[in-house]
């Protein structure tokens, strides 16, 4: 036993002594504080987690902020937490929090990403295909690699690959932008055939919604099989110790490619509300989801968590 958990027992005992009800502690973790980086795999899988705390109970507050803030915000006790750790793209951002403590890495939520450079199916089928192949068709792209918002992780690799002149992409520009606005710039030139790479990554709509292909060849930026990626549950250090039930909650929390692409394409093609696209897919969900989840999760009162979380999406 760790001396933290030795220390919260001990905190948990002396409440116990000293007469007051063991829902003291619990009250102390009832609003869940949520950093969101305004991705919509991030926003909807968000929206998932606080619609299932609300149900039990607890109160939740989700700010939107840029990757950076979000982990110095961890860090210095602002936000209790993050679900878009993704890996190993994000490392040089995250695992100095992580290895300081400040920041814990809890399971993975999603497995088989992929983050990395793409371009319309149009310009691969002209034959590139990858990362190499961009210098020589630099007249027709630009010289410009399309990324999101400023501070981004992907940008930042994008920016690391310019200035190590990779793959003869030294002159070439990062064009800030954001999500929205790099699949507007998308949007606009798929019509005419007009050439683009840009920052793509699965899950998300743009895989259904555009004919794309990712670019190999980056592999020692994005990382291996077109920057496979794994995404981690992140929390400010020791919240969940501090947070038993919330902790078990989110690391109990798994999504799927095929769940975040459905709650991805409502919100950003049906402009429909991330809180109430996950709650519509939560009532619709197998049975089996909610156990998984809820599994030794209790409500902010104590109480069993599953039927509380069911009665409260009726």
């Amino acid at each position: 036993m760790s001396l933290l958990s030795s220390r919260y027992r001990l905190a948990g005992t002396l409440l116990i002594a000293a007469g007051l009800p063991i829902t003291a502690q619990a009250n102390q973790c009832e609003e869940v504080r949520f950093a969101e980086v305004g991705w919509t795999d991030i926003t909807a899988t968000t929206a998932l987690a606080t619609e299932v705390l609300e149900a039990l109970g607890y109160d939740t507050r989700i700010d939107t902020v840029s990757v950076p803030i979000a982990y110095s915000g961890m860090k210095n006790g602002d936000f209790d937490v993050f679900l878009g750790n993704w890996m190993p793209s994000m490392a040089s951002i995250s695992d100095p929090y992580v290895e300081d403590g400040t920041v814990d890495r809890l399971s993975a939520n999603l497995e088989g990403a992929k983050y990395t450079l793409a371009v319309p199916q149009y310009v691969y089928d002209a034959g590139v295909t990858s990362v190499t192949d961009l210098a020589e068709n630099a007249e027709k792209f630009d010289s410009d690699l399309h990324g999101i918002e400023a501070g981004n992780d992907g940008n930042e690799l994008i920016q690391q690959m310019i200035d190590d002149d990779a793959f003869g992409l030294g002159d070439w520009s990062l064009v800030d932008s954001s999500e929205a606005g790099m699949l507007a710039e998308l949007s606009a030139r798929v019509p005419n055939e007009k050439w683009m790479v840009f920052l793509g990554w699965e899950p998300h709509p743009m895989n259904t919604n555009f004919d794309m292909a990712y670019l190999s060849g980056a592999d020692d930026y994005f990382g291996p099989d077109l920057g496979g990626a794994t995404v981690y549950t992140n929390t400010r250090g020791g919240y969940a110790q501090e947070c038993e039930n919330v902790g078990t909650l989110l690391n109990n929390m798994t999504f799927t490619l095929e769940m975040e692409n459905q709650l991805m394409g409502e919100i950003m093609d049906e402009g429909e509300d991330p809180r109430e696209a996950a709650r519509d897919y939560l009532q619709q969900a197998d049975d089996e989801l909610l156990a998984e989840w809820l599994d030794g999760v209790t409500t902010l009162d104590g109480e069993p968590g599953e039927p509380a979380v069911r009665a409260a999406l009726k």
